[in-house]
């Protein structure tokens, strides 16, 4: 923006100065060839007296383009021969002793005159007359022209030179910001784990606190969930003797089971990173895939033929959470989808401005009813044989927790239960 705007002031600046430059040449040039003419002008018996010829021969050829007139009161007393053919402009006479310098116009040409007003004395009064020199402006012309092409040229070169050089300057400064930016991104796709790349020390301060972050938050989470799995494992034991009691009634059991089933799920939830980690990005093909594969092979003999399709748009299909917590929707559904199916259940993943998860299957579906209590915890579907009570309502926190959306109804194409999930991109 500098080289903008700084170099074509200052070649407007230079162009203003040899202007003025060539206008004061002018003068001293006009002004010298009027006292050459005023040298040899005489006063006779109050009559001007010219010689044939001038000392400068420009006044003597016809069309020369350098001229002389001497006039007074409006009224031509003498011209110079180059002037010969021509029509006198309208001359102006200044105060005895003053000059102008103006231009004119002869015959469509543009011409500068220098009036100079002199008064000759006699024996028996002054006789004022003013000496006019006039020039074609022309070669004057083609000196500013000549000067602004070469000075308009050097700066456009000027320019071009700087700007290849600024550019490159910037596109060298600005490299490590780029990498910094694009490591980021990396992280957040889930390529790599942290920050790789050396720094300039003004960088490199904030790339250490990044992985820093990173791993600190890494470690808690290990933690948090080790710390989890321990809790539900001190459970099982003391819960397990107490429903081997053999004084307990159906009452009791049930209620053993219903404490069972809550601790799951509050441990479900609780294991969810969400909102709260850094969203590291994860490929929802890899995961995908790989439930697809399992559930294959676990409902082989059920003979439930499982389709899936990936379908991105620009960029890859990229999940911004944790691994487990995609697993564990996905997964949830797709399962409870083979239990209720006949014998086929499409799983889609659409990457479009949003990431799309759709899974379809070709059982005989869920009611209004159902469709508007299926998440809630205990509740189960009577088609399904087995599950669908905590497991989607785990589902539904995580997606909640993930500012997501998770709807169920009709699948226009098996005519079973469609279960979409939808997920912001960034």
């Amino acid at each position: 923006m500098l080289i903008v705007v700084l170099l074509p002031s200052i070649g407007f600046t230079l162009n203003k100065a040899f202007e003025r430059q060539i206008g004061q040449s002018i003068k001293n040039q006009l002004n010298a060839y009027m006292y050459s003419v005023l040298a040899v002008a005489e006063v006779e018996n109050a009559q001007l007296v010219m010689p044939a010829n001038l000392v400068e021969n420009q006044f003597n050829v016809i069309g020369s383009g350098l001229y002389a007139l001497i006039s007074t009161q409006d009224k031509v007393l003498w011209s110079s021969g180059s002037f010969f053919g021509l029509h006198p402009p309208k001359l102006i006479e200044p105060a005895i002793g003053q000059h102008r310098l103006e231009r004119i116009k002869i015959d469509n040409l543009k011409h500068i005159i220098f009036s100079f007003t002199v008064s000759f004395a006699t024996e028996t009064k002054s006789v004022p007359v003013t000496i006019h020199i006039i020039k074609n402006e022309t070669d004057y012309q083609l000196q500013i022209d000549e000067f602004n092409q070469t000075l308009w040229s050097w700066i456009g070169i000027l320019m071009l030179v700087l700007t290849v050089i600024q550019t490159v300057w910037l596109i060298w400064t600005l490299k490590p910001i780029n990498q910094f930016g694009q490591e980021i991104q990396l992280i957040e796709q889930g390529k790599i784990a942290a920050l790789q790349q050396a720094y300039p020390s003004e960088l490199n301060q904030l790339a250490k606190q990044i992985n820093t972050l990173l791993h600190t938050e890494q470690q808690q989470r290990q933690r948090y969930r080790n710390a989890l799995a321990d809790l539900a494992h001190s459970l099982k034991t003391p819960l397990a003797v107490l429903k081997s009691q053999p004084q307990l009634n159906q009452d009791s059991h049930e209620q053993l089971d219903n404490i069972n089933h809550i601790i799951g799920y509050q441990l479900k939830k609780a294991q969810s990173v969400a909102a709260n980690a850094w969203h590291l990005g994860i490929s929802v093909d890899e995961t995908a895939s790989k439930l697809v594969r399992t559930l294959s092979q676990i409902y082989r003999d059920s003979h439930i033929d499982i389709d899936y399709q990936l379908i991105e748009d620009k960029q890859p299909a990229i999940f911004r959470g944790d691994s487990a917590d995609l697993s564990e929707m996905i997964g949830n559904i797709l399962d409870n989808a083979c239990k209720a199916a006949k014998h086929q259940v499409l799983l889609t993943v659409i990457q479009a401005e949003q990431l799309h998860i759709i899974i379809e299957d070709d059982g005989v579906g869920l009611t209004p009813e159902q469709q508007q209590r299926i998440f809630e915890r205990g509740v189960r579907a009577d088609t399904y044989q087995q599950g669908h009570g905590i497991g989607l309502a785990i589902v539904s926190d995580l997606v909640n927790s993930y500012q997501g959306t998770l709807n169920v109804s009709q699948s226009e194409q098996f005519g079973g239960a469609k279960f979409s999930l939808t997920f912001h991109s960034s």
